[in-house]
């Protein structure tokens, strides 16, 4: 799975903006070099579901990013809602539990089986990339380490019947070798080695490194989304994982 022409097709673009126009803009301007886009909290929100089906329109594929986290019951339901849109992924909190993991991974399961259509692949989110280890022992109360964290809450994922995990690039390596290499990671924290502009997440690599450690697909937003020119960044991101 690690040949550059692949690579780019696991190449997620993060819609990171609160309307359809700048939504709009972005889509026309990768049209061709993106396949898969992730739908987070922000544009969702402003925007609702008519967002999914403009990404659709352009023949790309969705990662609904809302990061489900509630409820067995209420999670479940909001699985099958999510299945009902035809997103090619979506997640929620790994630390709601393995309840709630099972029951939204077999709702949402069922729902695609009622419709007839493949279902979503459906991830646990581990540890924000935001959070350092410091913070989720001072702040949040987690005793262990950050990687024995992660992969225990990616083992507990596996065990619900999660398709795979959101996790940091660090924490690749240990999630492949021990939890599985058909485990699906998806990779947030990711940023390119000609981007210097500060970041609110602490856990970071670049594209290239991410894929080299076993990513099955990465998630880039600003250095791509926020540049003047969006699909001269995504080229330089494809020329950087080559």
């Amino acid at each position: 799975m690690n040949n550059y022409s692949d690579r780019k097709d696991r190449v997620i673009v993060a819609l990171d903006v609160d309307d359809i126009k700048d939504c709009k803009r972005i889509l026309s301007n990768l049209e061709g070099q993106i396949s898969i886009y992730k739908i987070g909290m922000e544009l969702f929100t402003a925007c609702g579901p008519k967002v999914v089906d403009l990404v659709h329109q352009t023949g790309a594929k969705v990662f609904l990013d809302l990061k489900f986290h509630d409820i067995p019951n209420t999670v479940a339901s909001a699985c099958r809602m999510a299945t009902r849109l035809g997103v090619f992924m979506l997640n929620v909190h790994a630390t709601g539990g393995l309840q709630m993991m099972k029951w939204a991974a077999e709702h949402s399961r069922a729902e695609a089986d009622r419709l007839g259509i493949a279902p979503p692949i459906i991830l646990g989110v581990t540890i924000l990339t935001s959070l350092s280890e410091q913070e989720i022992r001072d702040e949040i109360g987690i005793n262990r380490p950050m990687a024995e964290e992660v992969f225990h809450l990616a083992e507990l994922a596996k065990k619900a019947g999660m398709d795979g995990v959101v996790a940091s690039p660090l924490e690749l390596e240990v999630i492949k070798k021990y939890v599985g290499k058909d485990f699906i990671v998806v990779t947030p924290g990711i940023r390119p080695a000609w981007y210097v502009t500060g970041s609110d997440q602490k856990r970071v690599v670049t594209p290239k490194m991410a894929f080299d450690k076993g990513a099955d697909y990465i998630v880039i937003g600003r250095p791509i989304v926020q540049d003047p020119k969006p699909s001269v960044a995504c080229e330089k991101v494809f020329a950087e994982i080559q």
